[in-house]
C-alpha cells in the first residue's frame, strides 16, 4: 500500500504499488479520459469530422485524377487514409498530456496512492480507445461510399495492426509532450514529425511514381510497411512479409521511446 509525503513541491505519494492495483488505476484514470467526452461532446465532434473530411477529401477531390474514378481510389487510399488518421491522432495524446501538466493535473494525481505509471498509460490506453471509434466511423463511411474489403478477418487484423503501431508512435507524442513547452509547440512539433513520414510513403500514391531518390526513403519509411500491410490486410496482397516488418518496426519505435518518453515523464511530473 502507497502512502503521501509532504514536499516541497506538495504531497507526493510514496511506497510500491502493485501489479494488479497498478492495471486498475490505469483503467480508472483511462475511465476518466473517455468520460469526459460526455462533458465535452465537441471532443466527440473532433473525432468524428476530422476522419469523415479527410476520407471524402481524399476520395472525392484527388480520386478522379489518380486512378481514374472514385471507387478505384478509394480501394487504394482508405487504408492509407485510416493510417494519416491514426497518426495525426497520436498528437492527442501529446496534447493532452502536456495540458495535464500545465494545469497541475498531474501534481495532484501524484499525491494520490496510485501507481506513477498510470496517469501516463491511462491517457494512452484512453486515447487507443477513442481511435477505435475514428477507424470504425471511417470503414463505415467507406462501405456507404462503395469500398469493399476481403472480409471480416481482414478488417479486424487491419485495425488491430494499427492500433498495435499506433501504440508504438504514442511514446514519440509522449515524449514531445514532455519536452515541449506548451500545447501549440507539441502540435508544431508533432506535425513535423507527422507530416513527413505520412505524405512521403505509400498511403496516397503508389511509390513507382515518385522520383528514384523519393523512392529509397519511401521503401524505407515505417509508415509504408503499415499502409502496405492494412492495403493487404483490407483488399487483398502479400501479407505475411509487410506484417512482420510493420510489427518489428513498432518493437523498435517502442523500444527506443517508451523509456525516454517515461524519464521525461518523471522528470517533468
Amino acid at each position: 500500500m502507497a502512502t503521501a509525503t509532504l514536499t516541497a513541491n506538495g504531497p507526493v505519494a510514496t511506497g510500491k504499488v502493485g501489479v494488479l492495483a497498478g492495471l486498475q488505476h490505469t483503467a480508472t484514470l483511462a475511465w476518466r479520459n473517455l468520460v469526459q467526452i460526455k462533458h465535452n461532446p465537441m471532443e466527440l465532434m473532433d473525432l468524428s469530422i476530422q476522419p469523415v473530411m479527410f476520407l471524402l477529401l481524399f476520395t472525392y477531390v484527388f480520386g478522379g485524377q489518380m486512378s481514374g474514378s472514385t471507387h478505384a481510389y478509394l480501394q487504394f487510399a482508405l487504408a492509407g487514409i485510416l493510417v494519416q488518421n491514426g497518426l495525426f491522432a497520436t498528437l492527442n495524446t501529446a496534447i493532452g498530456l502536456n495540458n495535464d501538466i500545465q494545469k497541475g493535473v498531474f501534481d495532484r494525481l501524484r499525491s494520490l496512492p496510485i501507481a506513477r505509471s498510470a496517469p501516463l498509460a491511462g491517457r494512452v490506453l484512453a486515447d487507443l480507445g477513442k481511435q477505435v471509434w475514428s477507424m470504425a466511423l471511417m470503414l463505415g463511411l467507406g462501405l456507404c461510399l462503395g469500398f469493399r474489403p476481403t472480409g471480416v478477418a481482414g478488417v479486424l487484423g487491419a485495425l488491430g495492426l494499427m492500433l498495435v503501431f499506433a501504440l508504438a508512435m504514442s511514446w514519440m507524442m509522449v515524449l514531445v509532450g514532455m519536452v515541449a513547452a506548451n500545447p501549440e509547440k507539441v502540435q508544431m512539433l508533432g506535425f513535423v514529425v507527422m507530416f513527413p513520414l505520412t505524405f512521403s510513403s505509400s498511403a496516397f500514391v503508389s511509390v513507382g511514381s515518385m522520383p528514384g531518390w523519393m523512392q529509397a526513403w519511401v521503401k524505407v519509411n515505417p509508415v509504408t510497411s503499415l499502409v502496405d500491410s492494412m492495403r493487404a490486410l483490407l483488399v487483398g496482397g502479400p501479407v505475411q512479409g509487410p506484417v512482420l516488418h510493420t510489427l518489428l518496426w513498432a518493437a523498435v519505435i517502442a523500444a527506443v521511446f517508451f523509456p525516454l518518453a517515461v524519464r521525461a515523464y518523471q522528470r517533468r511530473s
